[in-house]
């Protein structure tokens, strides 16, 4: 690239960027951050920095992380909370991970088409509505793997499948399920007749996801197993599943689009992009991803909004850019060098129309239009419950209390916590459930807060509640401050 194309990619980057941040730090102020995720992923990094292991309260008392997903990687993140311990760090971590992708995006698509269509990629890639989803839903750990496997496409375009074998097995610190996603890399590999290299992903890949979902995850876990196999569409277990796909391929695609956000997230995924992707050997490395999506039984990961999606957007993009080189090389190359502006350019288009006009699935409108500029009551109430909150403490708070406690006390979800050592709680009555994997109904919390013995600090204000207790002499809350002691 010339200096000046340098300095256009990074123009764009910069511009992503603050957008990425002051959506990220408004969400953050105003208190629309929540435990799950950015308060776990805090709580794991904290102890990570602290040379210790990953116990995050919000899950459960002491529940080890890599008992839930297999995500190593995140330790690499610690001396960052050397700089400034605050869960708002790791939303800055992800904005330059996900922005970096922009780098190998371009300089794909400029050996195809040229700089114009690359930088238009970049552009398109970084407004996308994937990339708006995760950046609203705060920090992930997919975060890692969007960069990797725009990196991994630029290796394999660059004719160098050793460095994609490598690039590939990274992500297998990035959580548990891309070990099935190097075995669709491998295919991909393998079609290029790289078969040393092709056999290689795939034997990493395996290994890496029976490591993954076999060992680590049940010897952390406190079931003793690996507990997210949510396919009972498919199958009671991973074998059932294969053998219903095989034996009853019609019905397996059929799970596929059985529901009304399904066919929304097929649509759009590759509408925007001409439906260009299915004709793309590149469309193999994003299947197990998406379909692992499609098929599962949670409703929520159907749905466009969480972070699911930031790792597809590069791949999708540059499998249907793939496309339109193919047939440059082969049939009309001035014809597929317009498409290929045209194609980047109808992305930005559909983003800019989304971004202004449907916030449900293009959530920087709120920013963009001033709508998150301001604090509301509820969110000043949150400050004000919060603030009674001393430091050091054991307690239970609101899913969107957490992130804004996690600096200065061991603080949990409701129910998560053992009883004996909590001594506040902040319940918030507007929400149906508090937060995590077996939530609790206010209800529940408000009876459970008498049967303790907690009193009343701040009553019915916006809806939150704020509760304390004095606890037994003889009971031992040195664990309640200890957990953030250096």
């Amino acid at each position: 690239m010339t200096r000046s194309q340098k300095m256009q990619l990074a123009a764009v980057m910069t511009a992503a960027s603050l957008l990425y941040l002051v959506h990220s730090l408004l969400r953050f102020r105003n208190f629309e951050a929540k435990g799950y995720d950015l308060g776990i992923f805090d709580q794991a990094v904290r102890q990570y920095a602290l040379f210790s292991a990953p116990i995050v309260p919000i899950k459960g008392e002491d529940f080890h992380l890599l008992g839930d997903h297999f995500h190593p990687i995140i330790a690499a993140l610690a001396p960052l909370y050397w700089l400034w311990d605050d869960p708002r760090m790791l939303n800055i971590a992800m904005t330059a991970l996900l922005v970096s992708t922009a780098i190998p995006v371009h300089l794909v698509v400029q050996g195809w088409f040229g700089h114009r269509a690359g930088l238009l990629s970049a552009a398109a890639l970084l407004l996308f509505w994937p990339f708006q989803a995760i950046t609203n839903w705060d920090f992930h750990e997919i975060a890692f793997g969007v960069p990797i496997i725009a990196w991994v496409i630029w290796a394999i375009e660059r004719h160098r499948p050793w460095l994609a074998v490598g690039l590939s097995a990274i992500l297998l610190l990035v959580r548990e399920d891309l070990g099935v996603t190097l075995i669709a890399i491998a295919l991909v590999l393998a079609l290029r007749r790289w078969w040393l290299p092709a056999l290689t992903t795939a034997a990493l890949g395996g290994l890496g996801y029976w490591f993954a979902t076999e060992v680590v995850i049940p010897h952390f876990s406190p079931a003793g197993e690996f507990g997210y196999w949510e396919f009972t569409a498919l199958g009671a277990s991973a074998g059932a599943a294969v053998v219903f796909m095989l034996t009853q391929p019609w019905n397996a695609a059929v799970v596929l689009v059985d529901h009304p956000l399904k066919v929304g997230l097929w649509l759009l995924h590759f509408l925007p992009l001409w439906l260009l992707p299915f004709a793309s050997p590149y469309v193999i490395i994003g299947a197990p991803i998406l379909l692992s999506r499609l098929f599962n039984d949670r409703l929520n990961v159907w749905a466009p909004v969480y972070q699911y999606d930031a790792i597809l957007a590069p791949v999708f993009l540059l499998a249907a850019l793939d496309v339109l080189r193919r047939i440059a090389t082969r049939t009309a190359p001035r014809t597929a060098g317009r498409l290929a502006v045209a194609l980047p350019s109808t992305v930005l288009a559909v983003s800019l129309v989304g971004t202004l006009f449907f916030p449900q699935v293009f959530p920087f409108q709120r920013t963009l239009t001033a709508g998150n500029w301001e604090m509301t009551e509820r969110a000043q109430a949150h400050e004000r419950a919060v603030a009674e909150i001393p430091d050091g403490v054991c307690v239970e708070a609101a899913d969107t209390a957490v992130p804004h406690l996690v600096d200065r006390t061991r603080v949990g979800l409701h129910g998560t916590t053992a009883e004996e050592r909590l001594s506040w709680l902040i319940i918030d009555d507007r929400v149906e459930e508090l937060g995590g994997s077996d939530p609790l109904t206010p209800r529940e919390a408000f009876d459970r807060a008498e049967q303790l013995g907690f009193e009343p600090v701040i009553a019915d204000d916006q809806g939150l509640w704020v509760f304390t207790r004095e606890l037994d002499d003889d009971v031992d809350t040195t664990r309640c401050a200890e957990y953030l002691a250096r």
